[in-house]
C-alpha cells in the first residue's frame, strides 16, 4: 500500500475525473447537448462559451439544493436554455428538455477509469471507503451502473447539503458518518483548493492527477492513477 495510507482508518473519494470521466470530454456539454448545437458551437468564440458557461453555473450554484431526479433535470433544464440564449444556439425548448434528461439519466455520459473498480475492491478488505462529490441526485444510479456503488459505506452529496466543497460542511459531514478522527482518513481529489479545504479540519489530502489539467505542482501527495494507492 501507498505511505500515504498507512495508520488510516477510512478513505473519501471524489467522483469526476476520480473514479469516472465524461464521455464528452465535459461534464456539462455532453454528446446529446453538442448535437443540437452543431456547428454552430464552432463559429463562437471561447471568451463568450466561457462567459455563458458562468451564467449557467451561476444558476446552478445558486439552485442545488435538491432532493430527486426529477428536480435535477428541472435544473439542467434551464441551464441549457441559459447556454442556449447567452450563445443564441435557438434550442427549442424540448431539445432544452431532452438535453437535462441525458444529462441526468443517460449513463453512457460517464465512463469509469479502468482501475477503478479492482482499486476499490482491494482497498475495500482493509478500509472503510467513502465519498465527498459536488454532485446531483442521479449519482447513486452513476455508481450502480459503473458497477462502484457497493463499495462505499457512506457518502457526502453536494447537492444533499445545498453547498460544494471546499465549505466546511461537506468535510464535517463526510467525517460525522465515518467515525473517524481526522487524522484517520484520506481524502482524494482533482482539485487543489477542494484538497486544501479538507487538510485545514486534519483530513491528509491526496491530488489525483488522471487528467492533464490536474497535473500541477501542489503542497499534498500526488498519484496519477488510483493504482498508486495499493503500490
Amino acid at each position: 500500500m501507498h505511505d500515504v495510507l498507512n495508520g488510516k482508518k477510512s478513505i473519501f473519494f471524489d467522483v469526476g475525473y476520480t473514479l469516472d470521466y465524461p464521455a464528452s470530454g465535459d461534464w456539462m456539454f455532453t454528446n446529446r447537448f453538442l448535437k443540437y448545437a452543431g456547428d454552430r458551437l464552432k463559429t463562437i468564440s471561447p471568451e463568450r462559451i466561457r462567459s455563458a458557461r458562468e451564467k449557467g453555473l451561476q444558476y446552478l450554484t445558486e439552485a442545488h439544493l435538491l432532493h430527486d431526479i426529477d428536480e435535477e433535470q428541472d435544473r439542467f433544464r434551464h441551464y441549457y436554455a441559459i447556454i442556449s440564449d447567452a450563445l443564441e444556439l435557438g434550442l427549442s425548448e424540448q431539445q432544452c428538455r431532452n438535453a437535462a434528461y441525458d444529462r441526468a439519466c443517460n449513463m453512457e455520459n460517464y465512463v469509469i477509469y479502468p482501475d477503478a473498480k479492482k482499486v476499490l475492491e482491494t482497498l475495500s478488505t482493509s478500509f472503510s471507503l467513502g465519498i465527498i462529490s459536488d454532485t446531483w441526485p442521479s449519482i447513486g444510479m452513476q455508481l450502480g451502473t459503473l458497477g462502484i456503488g457497493h463499495y462505499f459505506s457512506f457518502a457526502t452529496y453536494s447537492y444533499e447539503l445545498g453547498v460544494f466543497k471546499p465549505d466546511e460542511r461537506m468535510y464535517l459531514d463526510a467525517l460525522s458518518k465515518c467515525g473517524c478522527a481526522p487524522e484517520e482518513t484520506v481524502f482524494i481529489d482533482d482539485v487543489p483548493r477542494n484538497l486544501e479545504g479538507a487538510a485545514r479540519l486534519g483530513i491528509t489530502p491526496v491530488l489525483i492527477a488522471a487528467e492533464p489539467a490536474s497535473d500541477i505542482e501542489v503542497f499534498c501527495t500526488k498519484i496519477h492513477s488510483l493504482s498508486e494507492l495499493l503500490q
